[in-house]
């Protein structure tokens, strides 16, 4: 079994009562909330559910030293969906496996991950296994990799539902159909006895998805788990995806490149550049009023329908850092047009403003800047009124 697969089903000696989601009434059923069911707390409205406090993941290889995440800060609460955005390589992922303990040993993991206010960091893997899959689960992004090719749908669902309750084989079977109608997969007593290789990739993602709420998590990450599917069919998997975060009161992290699919569906976003992050704050906020320089270079690289036919994207110049030899000073320094000799000197990630938290000694918007520094300003306000 692969360790994705592994992690979707967070298999564990746990003895939970399972089914309390009513796929029909999209919540708990009568008499049974969704946390006192599963034997835990019921949240504490505004509290932080997960507190992330300047994490930072190291790999040594060859005597290099490779800092993938470098100081990462933030928190989520119930029934929130955040963003972590940014190019290949600045670190979501890493992150993301770091609070589900799936990084290799090689990784030297130091900060602070506390969920629901206990510390994940240092807990035994046998601990890490019963929060897997139960309290925190992760949909990945190619569900092909992720589900098992020799086993039929059905299996694998009751695989995950009966490591975290003490359902029998045909209560098992009910629960896996009910959550196969929970994520919309047409014909669900059908789907059951088949394989992955009969379904679409759309199919197969919604499929992970219930996989991953076998054991009503109250946290769900979704990492790129849109990346590899159609527009029309990444739409659907996200609406389902906000419609089961409200039904259920989940916190959802949604890790993507898309800055489209941020401002469509997040309530708050974090930009994240070599292994940091550079901008933090509401949806609306920072859509409205970019102020990282490398916020405003993914925003100028989306497509707008009133640029001129067959014109060029604006193209930032240079490449991303190697994490193993980052420049002195702002990450950004050596591809950033404002850059000057203060940037020699890393800034700090401070709120600035209010909500609005950003890493730049020359932001942008808070002075009259180039003709085209503007238009992308518009095209940032244009994308966040899209929610």
């Amino acid at each position: 079994m692969s360790g994705e697969r592994t992690a979707a089903l967070g298999v564990a000696d746990t003895h939970v009562t399972a089914g309390v989601i009513d796929s029909d009434r999209g919540a708990s059923r009568p008499g049974a909330s969704a946390s006192g069911a599963l034997g835990r707390p019921d949240p504490v409205p505004g509290e932080p559910l997960l507190q992330v406090t300047d994490l930072r993941v190291q790999f040594t290889r060859g005597g290099r030293c490779v800092r993938a995440v470098n100081g990462l800060s933030y928190e989520l609460v119930p029934g929130r969906m955040m963003a972590i955005i940014g190019e290949s390589g600045s670190g979501k992922s890493v992150s993301s496996r770091a609070l589900m303990g799936l990084l290799p040993p090689t990784a030297q993991i130091t900060g602070s991950i506390r969920f629901d206010g206990r510390e994940l960091l240092g807990l035994s893997e046998g601990e890490l296994r019963k929060l897997r899959g139960g309290d925190i689960a992760m949909v990945f992004q190619d569900p092909a990799r992720s589900l098992n090719p020799t086993m039929k749908i059905g299996l694998q669902i009751t695989e995950a539902i009966r490591a975290h309750s003490d359902l029998d084989k045909k209560g098992a079977h009910a629960r896996a159909i009910e959550l196969l109608r929970l994520v919309r997969l047409p014909a669900p007593e059908r789907r059951f006895h088949e394989y992955p290789h009969q379904l679409s990739g759309g199919m197969r993602q919604r499929v992970m998805i219930a996989i991953a709420l076998a054991g009503e998590p109250r946290l769900l990450i979704a990492d790129e788990a849109t990346t590899a599917l159609d527009v029309t069919t990444q739409a659907q998997i996200m609406d389902l995806l906000v419609e089961l975060q409200e039904r259920l009161g989940m916190a959802v992290i949604m890790i993507s490149h898309d800055l489209g699919l941020a401002a469509s569906y997040a309530q708050d976003v974090v930009v994240m550049y070599a292994g940091r992050a550079v901008e933090h704050a509401p949806t609306r906020t920072l859509f409205a009023n970019v102020r990282m320089p490398y916020t405003r270079a993914l925003l100028g690289a989306i497509p707008a329908l009133e640029r001129e036919p067959h014109s060029l994207l604006p193209v930032t110049p240079g490449q991303p850092p190697d994490l193993a030899a980052l420049p002195k000073g702002c990450p950004f320094r050596p591809r950033c047009a404002n850059a000057t000799d203060t940037c020699l000197e890393e800034p700090a990630l401070l709120e600035h403003e209010p909500e609005h938290s950003y890493a730049c000694w020359h932001p942008c918007g808070t002075e009259d800047r180039a003709a085209g520094n503007r238009a992308t300003d518009n095209r940032a306000t244009e994308i966040g009124e899209q929610r």
